[in-house]
């Protein structure tokens, strides 16, 4: 959930130990509503407690809950009325938030908790109703900031606020990818690039930088996942410069996972890349057969949300900077973006069957801007993070 819809952090690692008991899942959302009232609906998988809590400057109301997976769709809930921005996720070990900035001053009151579908549905029902200025800066006041809940205008970043980013320049070694008119090869290509997305990732604060190679060397897709999961990975942002057969075709495109592509060619591009490759799951050799099917299912849930927000980021630092073919957020089944628990996308950078994209995808100046715009969508997204964290 990014841009007018929210933020999120990185979504906790799937264990044996989360089955069923230590996380809620909510499952839908819904919300509805004018300048003067909006209705919010929630459904949970099991009844969680919440706390409510108010801020000014801007104004904002937060609803604390337990550690949740938000599994219901990125458009589920869009602002309208007085809730002009909304964002949700972890906000620390064992904890969930929701904040809704105001257009004006509002309360926001739980009128409904009932349950549905025979209990196996826990529905909390909010109203945010306008109230004055006075009234509402006396909420303000009364909203008690606990450790456990820290105020988000005043918490200090932490060492927990520093995301891990791998960087997967793609294709090396024997596998070198495509090859453009001029003799330009791709494995070459995305690691220049992934090198000046690293030098413009370090200049930034609170990222730490790993890569899957450093030099020509073949590295196999599962070995690039692993990597990501062995480095505890907050993101995983795959390179990749790919011929296609429509040689007019160019411009910068970003990939999500998805288990059916959103067109042919994303298709193509994902049956070209994946190969034969084994799909990468989550190490749960330990847990029963169901409930690791449960786990690695919820963790991909939540994980696609988190890679479809961060795609988002990338696009909009892109806008009017970098060419962009249409529709340039795809999504299809490629087998680097599929640890269900790091956030992934496979950044297409342009197509080396293009004249004119073979030249800038070789040519330095544009490397080190279009570097530096890529390394500023995930900073961007790393404050959407902080600012659910606190």
């Amino acid at each position: 959930m990014i841009g007018a819809a929210g933020a999120w952090p990185a979504p906790a690692r799937a264990a044996p130990d989360d089955a069923g008991t230590s996380r809620h899942v909510a499952i839908a959302a819904r919300i509805a509503g004018d300048d003067n009232r909006v209705r919010l609906v929630l459904d949970f998988e099991r009844k969680p407690d919440f706390a409510l809590r108010y801020l000014e400057n801007p104004d904002r109301v937060v609803i604390d809950l337990p550690e949740t997976v938000f599994a219901f769709p990125d458009d589920a809930l869009q602002p309208r009325g007085l809730v002009s921005s909304l964002r949700y996720g972890s906000s620390g070990e064992g904890r969930a938030r929701m904040v809704f900035e105001l257009a004006a001053p509002a309360r926001m009151e739980l009128v409904e908790a009932t349950e549905e579908a025979e209990g196996s549905i826990h529905r909390l029902v909010f109203d945010a109703v306008a109230i004055d200025r006075a009234a509402f800066s006396t909420r303000v006041a009364e909203s008690v900031w606990s450790d456990s809940a820290k105020d988000p205008a005043k918490t200090d970043a932490s060492p927990s606020d520093t995301l891990t980013i791998v960087i997967d320049a793609g294709h090396g070694g024997i596998d070198g990818g495509a090859e453009g008119p001029a003799g330009s090869m791709e494995k070459d290509v995305t690691l220049a690039f992934a090198e000046a997305f690293k030098a413009a990732l370090e200049q930034e604060d609170g990222i730490r930088v790993a890569m899957t190679r450093t030099d020509d060397s073949f590295l196999s897709l599962s070995a690039r996942v692993r990597k990501a999961r062995e480095e505890q990975a907050d993101l995983l942002i795959s390179l990749h410069a790919d011929s296609i057969n429509i040689k007019s075709l160019r411009g910068a495109t970003v990939y999500t996972l998805s288990d059916k592509a959103s067109d042919a060619l994303a298709q193509s591009l994902a049956d070209q890349e994946s190969g034969d490759e084994a799909i990468v799951g989550a190490s749960l050799d330990d847990a029963p057969e169901a409930v690791a099917a449960i786990l690695v299912d919820l963790a991909r849930t939540e994980t696609r949300v988190f890679s479809t927000g961060l795609a988002r980021q990338v696009l909009q630092s892109f806008e009017g900077q970098v060419k962009l073919i249409n529709n340039p957020l795809r999504h299809a089944g490629f087998r680097v973006l599929q640890a269900p628990d790091v956030p992934s996308v496979l950044v297409e950078m342009g197509y080396l069957s293009n004249r004119e994209d073979e030249k800038l995808l070789t040519d330095e100046e544009w490397r080190q801007d279009t570097a530096r715009l890529l390394a500023q969508s995930v900073q961007n997204y790393r404050k959407t993070i902080l600012a659910g964290r606190r």
